[in-house]
């Protein structure tokens, strides 16, 4: 018998805003714990939260961006249930009134398009962290994290594959940062994810019993952790055992799922609206500023990169999987009208060294007039290609200036036809042998030819002179 899995996402994405979700505590991520508290987001009594409307605006931006369905009002609700670093002992949240309903998002896996529609998108409030002792059995409660702004993108369980899974993660973390609302860094907690997944009879109509699977902080883990699941409840069902409907957390040490507890039920969280926060009503008015603030989104930019530019699709899916990578390549063609040079230059020598330090492009010294100055002297003869790559990673490093390391290195290419010319001479004499195999046909022993010049200018010589002198000479 075939299974399929059949998979849903619940990602939570940390709002990048100043402050908290109902208080005015910072947001910010790193600070000594407990530094971003007050009576509000730890709920001592008689406190009364105020909601932040900066956080509607970036859950406006995302609903708008997949193409959701606004709700004109939307309600908070108190979602109750234990837990050490929940210090209300209810979490604010949303449940029968959301910001948003609909919409979808667009992946690719494998060369075909697929969409992953959208339950619904709400806003809540985060939980603490919990800090465990690894010398003595103790735990330490951190509540920094404690109200700051959520929203909880909920998908239809249409993701039928650990790839897909994968595909729709990073397709979501790219449109929020696009967007501006969060970081995207699961390392950090800023983007987390839970995934309930089944598996049933291919062909099948019905669900089977879902499992929910937490602590995956990686688009690594979140594939283990699916495959290893959707492995674990086919092998029972074959087995004639049934799989129980509870949560399990991946361990990355064993790459395998283990129990954690039994799946908790919506009427489990007693939900009821919050009777300290007014229902949100949201106006057209609204919902055309925030639609004015839009930024070009990734599927947008990634098609006006093919036309306008003439790149190829993979071109411009990694020139645009970043928005400032794509913003970089604008700039560049700008100083360097040549867009598929510039995108060979960036995918190739700049990436390497982004991804060699886990950075963005616009988190570093790198200027787009750094690379046009270096493409233009590979342009204009000036140096080698080999001369431009072996400079980059200090220009990377430092932003000197191209031109002046250049000069410095004595980088500059040889460009004196008469000079070359004399070399090239030099060189066909020496192999009488090899220029008997061009006469004979065999044109692609030009290759050794210029390699000799090159290594009796020490590399200076410029290739294509080189090579128009040599056929020139070898035709003769």
């Amino acid at each position: 018998m075939e299974f399929e899995a059949v998979i849903g996402l619940e990602v939570h994405t940390q709002l990048l805003t100043e402050s908290k979700i109902f208080c005015g505590c910072s947001a910010r991520f790193g600070a000594e714990p407990n530094h971003h508290a007050c009576p509000v987001c730890t709920g001592m009594p008689g406190s009364l939260p105020v909601l932040n409307r900066r956080v509607v605006d970036f859950a406006l931006r995302l609903a708008l961006a997949v193409g959701a369905r606004i709700n004109p009002v939307c309600v908070f609700a108190r979602k109750h249930y234990f837990y050490p670093d929940l210090p209300k002992n209810y979490q604010i949240s949303q449940y029968e009134a959301p910001l948003a309903e609909g919409g979808a998002i667009e992946i690719e896996v494998d060369g075909k398009r697929k969409k992953i529609g959208l339950v619904r998108i709400h806003m809540e409030e985060d939980a603490g962290k919990l800090v465990h002792d690894e010398a003595r059995p103790v735990s330490y409660v951190d509540f920094n994290r404690t109200g700051v702004p959520l929203l909880e993108i909920v998908s239809q369980p249409d993701i039928r594959s650990p790839e897909e899974a994968v595909a729709y993660l990073k397709k979501l973390r790219t449109i929020v940062r696009y967007l501006g609302i969060c970081d995207g860094n699961m390392e950090e907690g800023s983007l987390r994810c839970d995934a309930n997944v089944s598996v049933r009879p291919k062909g099948s109509e019905e669900f089977g019993v879902k499992v929910e699977l937490k602590n995956m902080n990686s688009f690594r883990h979140v594939e283990r952790a699916l495959r290893y699941e959707i492995k674990r409840q086919i092998g029972l069902l074959l087995e004639g055992k049934p799989v129980v409907q509870e949560t399990r957390l991946f361990d990355e040490a064993t790459g395998t799922t283990h129990s954690m507890r039994g799946k908790e039920e919506a009427h489990d969280y007693r939900y009821f609206p919050d009777p300290d926060l007014v229902p949100v009503r949201i106006d057209e008015a609204w919902i055309e500023r925030v639609r004015a603030e839009l930024p070009e989104l990734p599927d947008v930019k990634r098609e006006r990169f093919m036309r306008e530019y003439g790149l190829p699709a993979y071109d411009a899916e990694i020139l645009t999987a970043s928005r400032p990578l794509a913003e970089f390549f604008e700039e560049c063609v700008k100083l360097f009208p040549q867009p598929k040079k510039v995108s060979n230059w960036l995918m190739t020598e700049v990436l390497r060294e982004l991804n060699r330090e886990g950075k963005e492009i616009d988190e570093t010294g790198l200027k787009p007039e750094h690379v046009a100055e270096l493409l233009k002297l590979v342009d204009e003869g000036v140096i080698s290609i080999t001369a431009a790559k072996k400079i980059f990673p200090e220009v990377y490093a430092t932003g000197a200036d191209p031109r002046k390391l250049v000069e410095e290195r004595g980088l500059r290419q040889e460009s004196d036809e008469a000079a070359l010319e004399a070399v090239c001479r030099e060189v066909l004499s020496e192999n009488p042998a090899e220029v008997e195999k061009y006469k004979a046909g065999k044109k692609g022993v030009i290759g050794f030819f210029v390699g000799q010049v090159m290594r009796k200018t020490r590399g200076k010589a410029n290739p294509k002179l080189v090579n128009q002198i040599l056929t020139r000479l070898l035709e003769e």
